[in-house]
């Protein structure tokens, strides 16, 4: 994985710190070419990997992308699904059956033949296969190396222990998508736990990691413990606390922890993106 990686929160008003700041970014990032005028910076600096949600707005990006197939051949995307919200809006405004039909692949008729069944059944593992490929349908012919849960959904399986759905979802992204599975979470020692037992080894796993312990949930002790000791591929994120740190004091913490392979952020002008790129590959080795 790259070091860096570019995320998606100011294109769709995410901003933990201030609710103005969300409002301010809704207003500016209205248009998709707004986006892409930020992306095409991060890239022309260097920046080879956009991680983000499924998010309706970016199958528009991956469309322009596939348009100019010169300038963005080389550029991967990391997927993060499910994008809850959309879902939810989803069932407000259609109901649960009018969400299956605009978001699984065909007719809720044809499902049968590989997972509609499932619905009665109770058989998750055929209906995640069916969702995965729903979120993943906007991404054809883009390269996508890694594939991520969404911490809303891996931190609810967690919760209820049905953790042999994170085995199921691996071995499917492996098999029909040719890339490596990914898992966000509030909790990384709890999952990192949890993956050990089902045998997934080196996991790619993003969480918080920051120098207050911001959203770490365990304490940062423990986070720090298994930075140290533990074998997986960590990924960084919300690393200045929502705007409580800097960016050099916050990036030069990460670089205690040799096996932190990436950082993820998100900035939405060429100078902050620059100096956020050039702290990070000065700080991890």
């Amino acid at each position: 994985m790259d070091k860096v990686l570019f995320g998606d929160n100011q294109f769709f008003a995410v901003n933990h710190l201030s609710d103005e700041k969300s409002r301010a970014q809704s207003m500016r990032f209205k248009d998709t070419k707004s986006i892409m005028y930020v992306l095409d910076q991060a890239i022309d600096l260097g920046i080879n990997t956009f991680m983000c949600t499924t998010h309706d707005r970016i199958a528009e990006i991956t469309e322009i992308m596939r348009k100019n197939k010169a300038r963005y051949q080389n550029f991967n995307i990391y997927p993060c699904m499910p994008y809850a919200h959309k879902y939810a809006n989803a069932v407000t405004e259609l109901g649960i059956m009018g969400t299956i039909k605009q978001y699984v692949p065909g007719n809720i008729f044809s499902l049968a033949a590989k997972g509609g069944m499932a619905l009665f059944n109770k058989d998750f593992g055929k209906l995640m296969e069916i969702l995965i490929d729903a979120e993943l349908k906007m991404f054809k012919d883009i390269n996508t190396p890694v594939i991520f849960l969404q911490n809303v959904l891996v931190d609810m399986i967690l919760g209820l222990g049905m953790t042999e759905v994170f085995a199921e979802y691996a071995e499917y992204v492996k098999k029909k998508y040719n890339a490596e599975p990914g898992f966000i979470t509030m909790n990384m020692p709890m999952l990192y736990d949890e993956l050990e037992k089902l045998g997934i080894q080196n996991p790619i796993i993003c969480s918080s990691i920051n120098k207050i312990g911001f959203r770490m949930s365990g304490g940062k002790d423990i986070y720090e413990k298994y930075l140290t000791e533990k074998e997986f591929r960590p990924i960084a994120m919300q690393v200045l606390a929502a705007g409580a740190l800097r960016p050099q004091e916050a990036i030069e913490y990460l670089g205690q922890f040799p096996k932190i392979e990436s950082v993820l952020f998100g900035a939405s002008s060429k100078g902050h993106i620059q100096e956020t790129k050039e702290l990070i590959e000065n700080n991890l080795k």
